[in-house]
């Protein structure tokens, strides 16, 4: 709809990660550059976090992207909550070694992989994605791996990218060896007030936008705030505002809009229900007490009435919410409609 309406060649604000759609942000950069320099030295661990949604793995896509495939082997491993010998087997997995048998035997397998194309003059590149599931055992199984080396050149060389959880689990007293090995280490927060509104116009340029829809300054202000900077939290709001300007033949994307959609999705997450704040608090126990009255009568009559008046504006909200979805129903019908030759009468 977006494509057909405004014209842009494909969506702009996909959720899946594509490194065509870079943003240099002044995190990214930063990030980017840490990398850099963590490859340059040819051993240990970078570690890249951030909050889900922050560009992680986009940034990675895009350093891969960069990479010589003649002189990298990469490994990419994506991580639940495995044991340490389960990682092994995946990582014997993703650098083509055997993967099954004893664990010697799959360490035997890795080094071999590892040898082999270091005979080539490869290095061996091992991105571990998630890992803030890892075990500190599993973690300690990929230190151990990095002190594989020949000719006094390390053979491996691992990136740890994970949610903000996993600096605190590096941070263990037992994996003190582990971060000794940590050559670069960076945090994507996110992005500011004046990047988000950078970053909403780069995604949109890059499918074709032309300024048409425009979008209002404060609208875009009111995307940041709802969003964080957060990209994939960006992608999704202003993916839902679109499609809504779409649907309404809008020229202009503005406050009301943005502030609409950004509720609509909070109904969606939270499947409309009230919030503790909403519920109030309702005990008895500690209220004041009317003189005369039972102790906490005054108290729960207070949590009542302000329950109450949460209770009228939350339904006003979601009176203008449903509001907002019929006109929506309603113009999916109609294009429906024109594109099927007419409705029946």
């Amino acid at each position: 709809m977006l494509t057909d309406y405004y014209g842009f060649r494909e969506p702009p604000f996909l959720m899946t990660p594509d490194p065509r759609m870079f943003y240099a942000s002044s995190v990214h950069s930063r990030a980017y550059a840490h990398l850099l320099y963590g490859l340059a030295q040819r051993e240990g661990f970078v570690v890249v976090t951030g909050e889900v949604g922050a560009g992680k793995t986009t940034l990675i896509e895009r350093l891969c992207g960069e990479l010589d495939p003649a002189g990298f082997a990469i490994a990419r491993v994506s991580t639940t909550q495995v044991s340490g010998d389960d990682l092994l087997a995946l990582v014997a997995d993703a650098f083509g070694a055997p993967a099954e048998g004893p664990k010697a035997t799959i360490l035997r397998g890795i080094m071999a992989a590892l040898r082999s194309g270091a005979g080539q003059d490869r290095r061996h590149l091992l991105i571990v994605d998630e890992a803030q599931a890892l075990s500190p055992a599993a973690l300690e199984e990929l230190r151990m791996l990095s002190n594989v080396a020949e000719d006094g050149r390390a053979l491996l060389q691992t990136l740890l990218l994970g949610q903000p959880q996993l600096r605190r689990l590096l941070a263990s007293p037992d994996l003190d060896q582990l971060r000794q090995r940590v050559l670069a280490s960076y945090h994507l927060g996110g992005l500011s007030r004046e990047e988000t509104h950078a970053y909403v116009e780069h995604r949109l340029r890059a499918v074709g936008w032309d300024g048409w829809p425009a979008w209002e300054e404060e609208a875009l202000d009111l995307v940041h705030r709802h969003s964080g900077g957060i990209p994939r939290r960006i992608n999704r709001l202003c993916s839902r505002v679109l499609l809504g300007g779409a649907l309404e033949r809008s020229d202009e994307l503005t406050v009301p809009m943005v502030e609409a959609t950004a509720r609509e999705l909070e109904e969606d997450l939270s499947g409309g229900q009230p919030s503790p704040a909403d519920a109030g608090s309702g005990g008895g126990g500690g209220g004041l007490a009317a003189p005369g009255g039972p102790p906490g009568t005054f108290g729960q009559t207070v949590a009542a009435v302000a329950a109450l008046a949460g209770l009228a504006q939350r339904i006003d909200a979601l009176e203008r919410v449903v509001a907002r979805r019929e006109r929506t129903f309603n113009r999916l019908m109609d294009l429906f409609a024109e594109r099927g030759g007419g409705r029946d009468r």
